[in-house]
């Protein structure tokens, strides 16, 4: 997260309001409610995920690997290969 002066953003009465009660603190201002990024969508890590699981189905059925061979190459219990494969 970037920190951003708040001089620069906020309108003059407000930032005097502000100074009262917290002059010179830093200050956490969360998002609106309601206003979400879905899981993974800042660092990546569902596109990475959603790659790799296409690439385990996509390896499963071309190269006929079994669920046992591709959880040990992946790392993942067969349990989870199979969601994988069947979801």
């Amino acid at each position: 997260m970037k920190y951003k002066n708040a001089s620069e953003i906020l309108p003059e009465e407000l930032l005097r309001e502000v100074q009262k009660y917290a002059s010179g603190e830093l200050l956490y201002i969360p998002k609106a409610e309601g206003v979400r990024n879905a899981w993974g969508a800042g660092s990546g890590a569902r596109a990475y995920y959603a790659a790799r699981n296409e690439e385990i189905r996509y390896r499963h059925w071309k190269d006929r690997l079994s669920a046992a061979e591709l959880a040990k190459e992946y790392g993942l219990s067969e349990e989870s290969i199979r969601r994988i494969l069947y979801h």
